[in-house]
């Protein structure tokens, strides 16, 4: 079933978003592995969209910053750290963070040359505080469409309602 998401490549891109919702719904169901999930997820809108980085950043409480966790793309950042970047943001502030140009976001981490733009989801569990953020960096400029960002933030949604059921080990 996975190898097979039912994703058209000849649609728009906000269109395929649409399309891979309840394909990942369907994937994330019943599976109780929080690293498998978020794994899937990011390898499932990597191969959808062709954006140039898509994975997650986990809250590390311990360090206090983020670190790398799964993800689709060039080599990363192993950790992110609180004040300097769109990840941390997005984190700081609860809300999703969406950069045309990471050049002019002051403090920006470029973690690839190849980056030109980017859109944060911050992540929460159940008591609203965040745990990992969701990034997704393009190489063209000004790369997310509004509808691209709202079916972004469907796809976050769902992360959020399925994260107290995984298991983190």
């Amino acid at each position: 079933m996975a190898q097979d998401l039912p994703i058209d490549p000849s649609l728009p891109r906000a269109a395929r978003l649409h399309q891979l919702l309840p394909a990942l719904e369907g994937l994330l169901t019943g599976e109780p592995s929080g690293i498998a999930n978020l794994a899937n997820v990011a390898a499932a809108l990597w191969s959808a969209t062709g954006w140039h980085w898509v994975g997650f950043y986990l809250v590390d409480q311990s360090a206090d910053n983020l670190v790398l966790g799964p993800f689709q793309g060039p080599v990363a950042c192993t950790r992110l750290h609180r004040g300097k970047g769109v990840c941390a943001a997005a984190w700081e502030t609860n809300t999703t963070q969406v950069v045309p140009d990471v050049h002019a976001f002051p403090g920006h981490v470029a973690c690839s040359s190849a980056s030109l733009s980017e859109v944060v989801l911050p992540i929460c569990a159940s008591n609203g505080v965040v745990v990992a953020v969701f990034d997704i960096d393009s190489a063209v400029a000004d790369d997310f469409s509004q509808e691209e960002v709202e079916g972004l933030e469907a796809l976050r949604a769902m992360v959020e309602r399925a994260w107290p059921t995984w298991s983190w080990s």
